[in-house]
Parts: structure tokens; sequence; C-alpha cells
């Protein structure tokens, strides 16, 4: 057989809701060479994870870690290991990721309740509170940015509601993370995941995760270590968790001084999720999040610019996507296809009730810069009038040169 050649990966630029373009030097920290699992290397890098993202996420939870996986791998740990069949789960949904948790929940067996929001709105916190009232869950299970609907969901007086009753709080915040406010402890969050390959400006399959006493507390109640690795006096429970790679207690374990086997850590993916964390990190973190929003700001005056309408509520709109509604008599799949074979940028389609109607332009990570807005803008207008559709000669660009003007 011949063999297929190497992988050469064509020039783009990912302008879409994500996987974005990763940062160089993301790619960079990936190419080290390997060192073994237990190597004082190592594990002094996984101890400087842990440290990085306490400041990602703006906590002091000791239990702040990666989850071998993607983003969505870390959503089913917290859940998994939080939740027991017959709990009660409230889950606020406002687009496709809210469904996610609920079909996650489900699948613990939990007993699910919803509180729906019509898609390109939030979920009102009134609307919460007498859920809440009604269901008293174990968890409120959130989604912070809904890539799918491009909204925010507002976290003010949530915690409060979890303390009154007796309640934890999960957030998803892998489409938000680092370009958009999210202060873990200040808004008493117990749980929350994310993953690289959006805001923070890496690849797909390190979750970045952290965790209050509170949740660690319900997790190790089902703390049962595995035959094979466990001594006399380790726990061994009746109920444990009922996934073994999405075992939060084992992970902890994992990642703590004992270093108790649990899977083979990530090498190259802890090697880009460090470097992920230190770029965010050595910008400022208000500073990573003033760009989001700046860029965000300029791509979306832009789009307005073109003639096009922005999608979605603007006053809870994630600074670092815009959804686009695709103008009547255009075919979006069409528009999409020729910026990517003639321009080398990708934009995103959408789901379920938007599919069709909505184009989702992400401006995160390594593309939240002023020459990928302006190149995106400039490349859309051009297929726009090519396809026939009337828009305003330079009018994307010159709107977004506004955006910029103002904040210089």
């Amino acid at each position: 057989m011949s063999l297929p050649g190497p992988v050469d990966p064509p020039a783009r630029l990912l302008m879409g809701p994500g996987p974005i373009t990763a940062y160089p030097r993301v790619l960079q920290a990936m190419s080290a060479q390997l060192v073994g699992q237990y190597d004082p290397a190592m594990t002094g890098w996984m101890n400087e994870v842990m440290d990085l993202y306490r400041g990602v996420f703006e906590t002091s939870n000791r239990q702040t870690l990666l989850v071998d996986s993607t983003a969505r791998g870390a959503i089913e740990a917290a859940l998994v290991s939080l939740l027991e069949p017959g709990d009660r789960v409230l889950v606020p949904v406002m687009g496709r990721f809210g469904h996610l948790l609920v079909e996650i929940a489900r699948r613990c067996v939990a007993e699910v309740h919803t509180v729906d929001a019509e898609w390109g709105t939030v979920v009102e916190v009134d609307r919460i509170a007498e859920a809440m009232e009604r269901v008293r869950p174990k968890v409120l299970a959130t989604v912070h940015g809904d890539t799918s609907t491009t909204m925010l969901q507002p976290y003010e007086g949530l915690a409060e509601l979890c303390a009154r009753y007796d309640c934890l709080l999960y957030a998803d915040v892998t489409a938000s993370i680092g370009g958009n406010p999210f202060p873990t402890d200040v808004w008493g969050v117990d749980a929350a995941t994310a993953g690289l390959q959006k805001c923070l400006g890496g690849p797909s399959g390190s979750a970045p995760a952290t965790f209050s006493d509170r949740a660690v507390a319900v997790i190790e109640s089902r703390h049962s270590i595995e035959a094979g690795i466990r001594v006399d006096g380790d726990p061994v429970a009746a109920h444990p968790i009922r996934s073994n790679y999405f075992d939060l207690a084992m992970i902890f374990d994992y990642w703590s001084p004992r270093r108790l086997n649990h899977h083979t850590e990530a090498t190259t993916m802890l090697y880009a999720a460090r470097e992920c964390a230190r770029l965010v990190l050595e910008e400022g973190l208000p500073a990573y999040q003033a760009r989001h929003a700046l860029h965000g700001r300029a791509m979306a005056a832009g789009v307005a610019g073109l003639g096009l309408d922005v999608y979605g509520d603007p006053a809870h709109k994630m600074a670092n996507i815009v959804g686009v509604v695709i103008p009547d008599g255009i075919d979006g799949e069409a528009v999409r296809g020729i910026l990517l074979a003639d321009f080398g940028i990708e934009i995103g389609t959408s789901f379920g009730p938007l599919a069709g109607r909505v184009w989702r332009i992400g401006t995160m990570g390594y593309n939240a810069r002023t020459d990928a807005v302006l190149a995106t803008l400039a490349a859309l207008e051009t297929v726009l009038r090519r396809l026939g559709h009337p828009v305003p000669a330079g009018g994307g660009v010159d709107a977004a040169y506004d955006i910029y003007g103002e904040a210089a």
C-alpha cells in the first residue's frame, strides 16, 4: 500500500465559534519532548498548572486542575461526580448547550427540571428563583456563555439562591472563560469546567476545571478507589461515581501529593494548557478580557456596517462571538464555502432552530486582533457582493475602524 503524506494543513484563519487558530506559543509548547508521568518535572508542571488556572478562574479552590478530555468530557465528569441517581437538578436552557447539560444529567439518572428561554435571550434570575423554590435541586447546572446563541447568562443572585436552598452551582464556561469576566469565588460558583479551544487559544483536548470545598465534599463522599491500586484503609463505596474515567474523586487523588495512578496524564495537552494559562496571565486577565471586548465590539459594529443584523439580545451578548442573521435570499453555506475556499477564512453556522438562519463569527484568543477582524469583514463584504447582495462599500471595515479609533 502507498502511505499517505504527512499532515500539511491548509492556511486557515479560524473565525468561527471554536476551535480557533491556536497561539503559536501553544503549538511550540506542544512540540516539547515527553517525560514520565511521575517525573519530578512533570509533577512540578502539574502543580504549576493548578496554580495558573486558579488565576484564570479567579479562585482559591485547591481542586483546580485539568480533566484529560475535551470540554464535554469535563462537563460529564462534573455532573456524573456530583449527581447520584434520583438527585434533582435544575437546568436553565437558553440554547444547545443547556440541552447538553440536560442530556448528561439524565444519563446520570438524575431527576431533571428545566427553565427554558427563547433562543437569543437569557433566563431571568427571577424565573430561576421560582423554579428553585419549586424543585429544591441538589445542583443548579448552568451554561455561562452558549455559543449556539452567543448569549451570556447573568449570574448575579444565583449564589444567594443556591445558599438559600442548599444547592451546588455548576457552570459550563467552555466558550466564555478568559474572554468574559467569570470571577468564580466572587460569584459563588461551586464547580466550573472549560476547554482550551476558544478564548484560551489552544487546541481541544484538555479541560481546565475548578471545584469549591462544598463540591469536593460531595464528590469525596462517593470516593471509591479501584481494586489493583487500593491499600488497606482506602475507601470503597457501595454506590461509587458511575464513571471510572470521569471519577473526579480518583482524579483528585492523581493530582494530589499522593499521585495515585488513575490514567496516564496527557503530557502534550498539559504543555498546551499550561502555555494557554501563561499567555492569559502574562497579558493580565483584565487586559485579556478587555481585548476580547474591544475586538468583539469591532466585529459587531462591522457586521452592522454591512447592513446585516446582529442576532440576539445585545444586552447579553458574549464578548467573543457575534451571531449574524443571514440575509433573505442568501445561501449561508455557500457564503461559508466561498470564504473558506477563496479567502481561507472559516466562520460558523448554527444548530437546531438557528440552522441556516445565523452565522457565528468568533473573535477570541489569538484571533482577537485587528487584522483578523478587518480581514474577515472585508472578505464577507466581497462574497456577499459577488452573490448579488447589496452591501455598503467598505461599510464593515469602516465601522470596525470607528470602534478602534474610539478605543485609541
